[in-house]
This record gives C-alpha cells, sequence and structure tokens, in this order.
C-alpha cells in the first residue's frame, strides 16, 4: 500500500477525534456561554465533582489531559471558590483538589446542562445511532483495555 492507497477519512483515529472533537466543541460552547468556563477547567471540575478527592496528576491521567492544562484549571477553579487544595500529611509535594460547596453546586448545575446535551445528541442521532455508536465505542475500549494487558 502507497501512500495514494491510503484514505484518510476512513482512518479510525481521526474519524474517532474528528468526532469527539465535532460533539466536544459543542457542548463547549454551552458551559462556556453559561458560566465561562474553558474546556480544561470543565473537564477538572467534572473529574472532580464524578470521582471526588484527587491529586492533580490524578486529573490528568482521568481526563487525559497535560499536566499544564491540569494546573492552570485548578488555578482558575481556586479563584473562583469552587475548589480546594490540602497538602498530603506525608509528602507535600503532594496537594489533594476537591470542590467546594460552590464547586459542587456549580457541577450539579453543569450535570444539568450535560443531560439536556446528551438528550439533544440522541435526538440528533436517533436512539439506533446512539445505541450503535455506544456499542462500537464499548466494542473501541474492550478491545483497547485488552491490548494493554
Amino acid at each position: 500500500m502507497d501512500a495514494f492507497d491510503f484514505d484518510l477519512e476512513q482512518f479510525l483515529p481521526f474519524r474517532l477525534n474528528r468526532a469527539a472533537e465535532f460533539i466536544s466543541l459543542r457542548f463547549a460552547a454551552t458551559y462556556k456561554a453559561e458560566y465561562g468556563l474553558t474546556r480544561p477547567e470543565w473537564r477538572t471540575l467534572a473529574a472532580l465533582g464524578s470521582c471526588g478527592r484527587m491529586t492533580a496528576t490524578e486529573v490528568g491521567v482521568h481526563s487525559t489531559m497535560h499536566k499544564t492544562k491540569v494546573s492552570r484549571a485548578v488555578f482558575a477553579l481556586e479563584e473562583r471558590r469552587w475548589l480546594k487544595r490540602t497538602q498530603h500529611e506525608d509528602d507535600r509535594r503532594v496537594e489533594h483538589l476537591e470542590l467546594t460547596v460552590s464547586g459542587a453546586k456549580a457541577y450539579q448545575d453543569l450535570t444539568r446542562l450535560a443531560r439536556d446535551y446528551s438528550t439533544d445528541l440522541e435526538k440528533l442521532l436517533g436512539a439506533d445511532g446512539l445505541l450503535s455508536l455506544s456499542s462500537g465505542l464499548a466494542a473501541v475500549e474492550n478491545a483497547m483495555a485488552k491490548s494493554r494487558r
């Protein structure tokens, strides 16, 4: 196969990334308009809201973000008083992050936006389309998890 036989439009990693970007950008417009959040701030808030207390490293792994983006997001959320840091008892280099009461309230409000967005996507894709997509993604995730072992 030479370079002219390669169809980028059918290359699965390209297609998955493009689809994820379309979906993510559309949702980002919603939470940016309502709360002024950046994508890394939303992802950090969502990680802490869904998982609870985490380190910045754990947030980065959970949400596949570079540590610089996590650090900036943590700073911005702390400025809003939506997040608090506490130092690890034995290792002062490690900080635990968790949402404040205001941050938890914002997370709850944002989950409402996320549920509404999911409903809109289901309408857009149709129930069968959404089920097919979900099954396909599960197959990819399972295959990739097995290949890591």
